[in-house]
């Protein structure tokens, strides 16, 4: 069976013990779906390379869509990460964005929405990367999943051990400021893997075009986990 169709069975038939990720409420909480693709004309390299507009940029449409959150990026082709060299290596740039992006304030929590382990965790602090980064195991029956957290604040990764047990719904860390998430404005790159191919406190979360049907394989929607009902979502950027 295909692993991600097995996960999504496994959290359908266990949806009572799914936890959160964010303090997200259906009832009162906006989303609101930013997009990053070459057909958001407000893109520019200006703005995007610039982090304190950048910041600013999404903290107002946030604020203009009345949305506490915002959300976006499973498997999407992104235009903003020419920012970044870190990207732009080899033949082929990467621009698929992997994970699932959750824009908010600095400071706001992150939880763990299974019980879990600490697999890994690593400070990528480069311009562009994921900065203070943590990565869980997750144990289903039958097979692992692997969680990724990227852009926290430097003191969630204090006094973290490799192998730490995590509760359901822990407080696992908050989110960075733009001047130790790898220059970004505060968001969540929150995104799931069924093998880390050997890789510890990073896993990829921006890959090349070219490797999209490979990348499915291992990287299943994170919205599997985090549940979001597109019908609350408030609007695009363009």
């Amino acid at each position: 069976m295909d692993a991600t169709v097995r996960l999504g069975r496994y959290l359908v038939a266990h949806e009572t013990a799914i936890g959160k990720v964010i303090d997200f409420d259906a009832g009162t909480d906006r989303l609101y779906q930013f997009d990053f693709t070459e057909d958001n004309t407000e893109l520019s390299l200006g703005l995007i390379g610039d982090t304190e507009e950048f910041t600013h940029w999404i903290a107002k449409k946030l604020a203009d869509n009345h949305c506490r959150y915002g959300i976006g990026g499973y498997m999407e082709h992104r235009t903003l990460y020419a920012r970044s060299a870190l990207f732009n290596k080899g033949d082929e740039p990467r621009r698929l964005h992997l994970g699932i992006d959750i824009w908010a304030k600095a400071g706001t929590s992150v939880y763990s929405p299974l019980p879990a382990t600490i697999h890994s965790f690593h400070d990528n602090n480069n311009f562009g990367d994921y900065g203070p980064t943590l990565i869980l195991m997750n144990h289903l029956p039958g097979f692992e999943l692997y969680s990724l957290y990227g852009h926290l604040s430097r003191n969630s990764l204090e006094g973290l051990t490799v192998g730490q047990p995590i509760a359901l719904n822990q407080q696992i860390g908050t989110l960075g400021q733009n001047d130790e998430n790898g220059q970004w404005p505060p968001h969540l790159h929150f995104q799931l893997m069924f093998d880390m191919e050997g890789c510890l406190g990073d896993y990829p979360g921006v890959g090349q075009y070219s490797n999209k049907d490979k990348y499915l394989q291992n990287i299943p929607d994170p919205n599997l986990l985090l549940r979001f009902p597109a019908a609350i979502v408030a609007g695009q950027t363009h």
